[in-house]
C-alpha cells in the first residue's frame, strides 16, 4: 500500500509518500480502506517530534470502507468513519491506503456525503459534541462562549451549540474573521486580546459555559469569564503546550466555577466514552441539509501532504482541511458515484 511516513521528526517536508506492506487486522481490529482523512493539529505535534516517539504513519481519523472485519460485525464495503484508538501514536495511522483500527473506534455510517465531506466530520464533531454535552452539560437557552472559534474544532462547537438551541458567543484573534463566525451561528463575536473577562463584563454578557480551544495560555482568563457557578471545559492547546505557571486553585479558580478537561485522544472509543453515544448519523444528516456547516474549506491530494501541513501550521485555512487518497475520490461524487455515495 501507499503510505505517508515521517522520515524523521521535523517540518512538513519530512512527510514522505512510500510503499509499506499491507496491514492485517488482529482480533478486535478492523481493516479499513481509507478514502479520505481529516487534518488535525495533533498530527503536526507528532510529525515534529514534540510528542516524543510516535508511529511511523501519522493520522488520527479517516473515512472509508471496511476491507476486512475478522469478527464479522461489519461486512466488506460498509462505509465507516474511524478515529483515534491509538492511530498515529501507538499504531500506524490513517495517512495511508489501508489502516487497522480497534473495532471500538470504527463506526458504520449512513450518508450521501462524498468522501472529502465525510472526512471533515469525525474527530472535530465527536470531540465538540462530547465536550458540549458531556463536560459542559449545555442546555438550550444557555449562553456558551467558544474560545478559539475559527479553528475547525471551534467551528464544530459553534455549529453544534447553535443547533442545540444555545446562544453562542465566539472569539477570534482577527476582526476580519467575525463574519465567518456569524454565518455559522454566533450571535456575538469578540476579538480575543487575552482579556475576555473584562470584555464580557463591559458588554453585560453572562456566560453560562465556556469551551476553551486555546488552552493553558488563557486558562486564568477563561475561568474569570464565566458567571458564578459557570462551567469551563478545556479541550485544545492552540495557544501552545506550556503549562500554566504556578496555577493555584485558591487564587485562580473562582469559587463555584467548574473546570474540566476533555482529551478525546485518550478516551473516545473506551467503555466509558463509547463512540456509539455520539449521534454520527444525525450529525451527518444535518451536514447534508446544510444545518451544520461542516464541509472542508480545502481538499488536498495524497501527494500534496507537505503543502497541506504547511497550510495547517500557517493558520490560514480557517476551517477543516482534508486529504483524499486517490484522484478518483478527490474528484468527488459527480465522477465516482459508486465510491463516494452509499448504494
Amino acid at each position: 500500500m501507499r503510505a505517508i511516513v515521517i522520515a524523521t521528526p521535523g517540518g512538513p517536508e519530512v512527510l514522505t509518500v512510500t510503499d509499506l506492506p499491507d496491514p492485517h487486522p488482529a482480533h478486535g481490529e478492523v481493516l479499513v480502506r481509507v478514502r479520505a482523512f481529516g487534518l488535525n493539529h495533533a498530527e503536526t505535534y507528532m510529525r515534529s517530534g514534540t510528542w516524543g516517539d510516535v508511529a511511523q504513519v501519522t493520522g488520527i481519523e479517516c473515512a472509508g470502507t471496511v476491507e476486512h472485519d475478522p469478527s464479522g460485525r461489519l461486512t466488506a464495503g460498509t462505509t465507516v468513519v474511524a478515529l483515534l484508538g491509538g492511530m498515529g501514536r501507538t499504531r500506524n495511522g490513517s495517512y495511508a491506503e489501508l489502516v487497522t483500527v480497534p473495532a471500538a473506534n470504527v463506526v458504520p455510517v449512513r450518508t450521501s456525503l462524498d468522501w472529502a465531506d465525510l472526512a471533515a466530520v469525525p474527530e472535530v464533531y465527536a470531540t465538540a459534541w462530547s465536550a458540549l454535552h458531556g463536560n459542559l452539560a449545555l442546555r438550550p437557552g444557555e449562553t456558551v462562549l467558544v474560545r478559539g472559534a475559527t479553528s475547525s474544532l471551534g467551528q464544530a462547537a459553534v455549529n453544534l451549540a447553535r443547533d442545540h438551541g444555545a446562544t453562542v458567543v465566539a472569539t477570534t484573534r482577527s476582526a476580519d474573521r467575525a463574519d465567518l463566525l456569524r454565518e455559522i451561528g454566533a450571535s456575538r463575536v469578540l476579538v480575543d486580546d487575552g482579556r475576555l473577562a473584562a470584555q464580557v463584563r463591559a458588554g453585560g454578557i453572562e456566560v453560562d459555559a465556556l469551551l476553551d480551544v486555546v488552552g493553558n495560555s488563557v486558562l486564568r482568563d477563561s475561568l474569570a469569564t464565566v458567571r458564578p457557578r459557570g462551567r469551563v471545559c478545556q479541550l485544545g492547546f492552540l495557544g501552545g503546550l506550556a503549562p500554566v505557571h504556578e496555577f493555584a486553585p485558591l487564587t485562580d479558580l473562582p469559587s463555584g466555577v467548574q473546570l474540566s478537561f476533555f482529551g478525546s485522544a485518550f478516551v473516545l472509543g473506551t467503555p466509558d466514552f463509547p463512540l456509539s453515544a455520539i449521534p454520527f448519523d444525525s450529525i451527518l444528516a444535518k451536514v447534508e441539509d446544510g444545518t451544520l456547516r461542516a464541509r472542508p474549506v480545502r481538499v488536498f491530494g495524497f501527494e500534496e501532504i507537505a503543502e497541506a501541513h504547511r497550510t495547517m501550521e500557517s493558520g490560514a485555512a480557517l476551517g477543516k482541511m482534508v486529504v483524499t487518497v486517490d484522484r478518483a475520490t478527490h474528484a468527488g461524487p459527480a465522477n465516482q458515484p459508486a465510491l463516494a455515495r452509499l448504494t
